[in-house]
């Protein structure tokens, strides 16, 4: 396997992702591994006949923040540390170095293994080894064989590590060791060269690859082109077929889409012309199909919606608004095939580019590019309501947080 990099790439390289100025009013951003938490109080024995507190759940539970490292301000490869499952409140304790632009990342189904991309000209993926006892330890970086990667994600059987390359329009696919979670070669790079791009475009942009619901069929989204991609995933050769594909409207500029936990529909954030659709998803053929447009509830003009979440019960559904610096709430109806606008709430923070749930679902978290910020709410279970917990956390261009 080749060598992790060890520093920031050679060069000026500022993509088109960047094209509200990521490096506005960072430079006095908080380092990761610069704030630390109260120290524990002592723990007294527990009185005969009463639970154990060393039996409890733990309140600390891992946090990793992804960055951009050649970004004015920027942080210097993955930051970790924990957040309390009562407040929310994080704490920083290291960066793992020698990766560069880790600005999005995935765990592995096992928990073991974390993954990032290396958002360069040349692009990799990089494998991190996940300890209870000690930091993330560098497995190794392997070519996604494109420009950009900007998202990732694990196939639910672990076996393959699928990536989007955003400048090259293109998505790759790696192997997983099963013992190590470390990546091979590269098996399979598939251009998305149809249809024409849309207004504006130079060219494709993949955004998003992800694995649907089944676990059958790989979508891409592809914000150049308008379109989604279904594809096959062949499990022994690591291959991908494409079997459809669906277009959005001319201009629409798709970024990401996350299923209903029905599987039979979809919520696709567009980033360009500013709306949602649901679409229906077939399982049998891996076809989507999208409905019509709707609001963001940001008002006229384009607020580059980023990314939608939706609760494991699938009643409500949040979008993360960039320009708006908001949160959109809905409500979840018809069995997931319609959402209805509840509100938006302010963020906190500028440019909320990702946005995550904590496992139980009690806590969102958003990472605030911009403003080099993460802003942590609290979920209400009943209304979805979201509740600001505490002050935001100070982080170099936060571009993507992840809560296990």
């Amino acid at each position: 396997m080749s060598a992790a990099r060890t520093g920031p790439p050679t060069g000026p390289w500022i993509g088109r992702r960047r094209f509200l100025g990521v490096a506005a009013g960072l430079a006095a951003a908080g380092g990761a591994g610069q704030l630390t938490g109260d120290p524990a109080p002592a723990r007294r024995p527990a009185p005969a006949g009463r639970p154990d507190p060393e039996h409890r759940p733990p309140r600390d539970r891992p946090l990793f923040l992804g960055t951009y490292t050649s970004a004015p301000g920027g942080g210097t490869g993955v930051g970790f540390g924990t957040y309390d499952t009562t407040t929310g409140r994080i704490t920083a304790t290291g960066t793992v170095t020698g990766v560069a632009d880790p600005s999005y990342l995935a765990v592995a189904p096992s928990g073991r293994t974390l993954y990032a991309v290396d958002e360069q000209q040349q692009g990799g993926v990089t494998a991190m080894a996940l300890s209870p006892d000690g930091p993330p330890r560098l497995l190794g970086t392997r070519s996604t064989g494109g420009a950009g990667p900007c998202h990732l994600s694990v196939h639910p059987r672990g076996r393959w590590l699928l990536s989007a390359n955003y400048l090259s329009g293109s998505v790759a696919v790696h192997p997983v060791d099963r013992a190590t979670g470390a990546l091979g070669e590269r098996t399979d790079l598939v251009t998305h060269s149809h249809p024409p791009p849309g207004p504006g475009q130079d060219g494709p942009h993949a955004h998003q690859i992800v694995t649907a619901p089944d676990s059958r069929h790989v979508l891409a989204v592809d914000l150049g082109n308008d379109t989604v991609y279904t594809y096959r995933l062949d499990e022994s050769a690591g291959t991908l077929t494409e079997v459809s594909y669906a277009t959005l409207r001319p201009g629409a500029g798709p970024r990401h889409l996350t299923f209903h936990p029905s599987g039979a529909f979809a919520y696709l954030a567009n980033e360009v012309d500013n709306t949602v659709v649901v679409c229906r998803y077939d399982r049998r053929s891996g076809r989507l199909t999208p409905g019509a447009p709707q609001s963001t509830g940001t008002g006229p003009g384009t607020s580059y919606p980023a990314q939608f979440l939706v609760t494991r019960d699938g009643r409500f559904a949040y979008l993360a608004n960039r320009g708006h610096n908001s949160l959109t709430r809905y409500a979840v109806e018809a069995s997931g095939a319609r959402l209805r606008l509840l509100d938006t709430v302010p963020v906190g923070g500028d440019f909320p580019r990702h946005i995550a749930f904590s496992p139980d679902q009690r806590r969102l978290f958003a990472a605030n590019q911009k403003s080099g910020s993460v802003t942590v709410f609290a979920v209400d279970a009943r209304t979805g309501a979201l509740r600001r917990a505490g002050e935001p956390f100070a982080a170099p261009v936060p571009v993507c947080v992840l809560p296990l």
